[in-house]
């Protein structure tokens, strides 16, 4: 765990492909238009706790995995942003569930190592279009409701995006003290659905989940 905060501190952090289409700037509130890359995914999702509690459990049990804990001893570096998916009520509180997710590293995109802890699941997820803005310092929950709401305003009442979940991100360790980057996603609508993706079965060290060019089927 100790490398891999090294190595996100000091060394080179892959990111999440993405592509902006568009930018804009209201109400003192900067966002963008961007496309994100489909993928495999480490995800987890933790229940019955605060949003604050839920996400740092379950943020911890990612890092592991990417970090090792998993069937190849794999250290697969750091990966950004970790995403936390949530889902607000119909009074706009924020509901006790969560689903943090990051995308597993372009080296083992193919063939993913399986997690030893059995809450995470592999899942193969889709593209994605979303509107983003973004801030600093060390996020809890206030702080990414809050720009939730700069969000949506900036964004008016033309603009569709999901409102039953929003996507919210961090892109440092907790180590690092200066200059963190956080965002708010909003998600375009008919792109990408929170729920989308079934969990993949885990193959042993070696084998690719890609079909096999030479096998013909019967």
């Amino acid at each position: 765990m100790f490398g891999l905060i090294r190595n996100s501190l000091f060394g080179t952090v892959e990111q999440w492909p993405c592509r902006v289409l568009s930018t804009g700037e209201k109400e003192e509130v900067t966002y963008e238009e961007r496309v994100y890359e489909g993928g495999k995914f480490a995800t987890i999702e933790v229940t019955g706790k605060p949003f604050d509690e839920a996400q740092k459990e379950a943020v911890l049990k990612i890092l592991k995995y990417v970090g090792g804990s998993n069937d190849q001893g794999a250290g697969m570096g750091m990966m950004a942003p970790v995403t936390t998916t949530v889902f607000p009520d119909e009074s706009g509180s924020l509901q006790q569930k969560v689903k943090v997710l990051v995308r597993i590293p372009s080296q083992f995109q193919a063939n993913p190592p399986c997690p030893s802890d059995e809450c995470i699941q592999i899942e193969e997820r889709e593209g994605m279009t979303v509107y983003s803005t973004q801030f600093g310092g060390y996020a809890k929950e206030v702080d990414y409701a809050n720009y939730t709401a700069k969000l949506r305003s900036a964004l008016g009442s033309e603009t569709t995006y999901h409102k039953d979940f929003y996507l919210f991100n961090g892109y440092d360790p907790p180590m690092k003290p200066y200059g963190r980057r956080n965002e708010v996603w909003l998600v375009k609508e008919s792109h990408w659905l929170s729920h989308q993706g079934g969990a993949l079965g885990c193959l042993p060290a070696g084998e690719s989940s890609s079909p096999d060019p030479n096998k013909t089927a019967h």
